[in-house]
């Protein structure tokens, strides 16, 4: 099984979502993802080298939609 990491702005504020996500994970997957910090506005979740979720123009992925995306990867 891969591992999970989630790298983050830590100037643009977005700690707090990517320990939400972080959370979410674990309640939900039983997993203890990598937070990452970074900056450049950066907001990616990484099963191994594979970007699964990431935040985009116009669009932040959800906890939720977070959780589904780790799944399918391991899948």
């Amino acid at each position: 099984m891969a591992d999970a990491t989630i790298m983050y702005c830590r100037p643009c504020g977005y700690e707090k979502r990517a320990k939400d996500a972080a959370a979410a994970l674990r309640q939900h997957l039983t997993l203890e993802p990598s937070l990452v910090p970074g900056k450049g506005g950066i907001f990616q979740v990484k099963v191994g080298d594979r970007i699964v979720a990431s935040r985009s123009k116009g669009h932040f992925p959800g906890t939720d939609e977070i959780v589904a995306a780790v799944t399918s990867a391991w899948r």
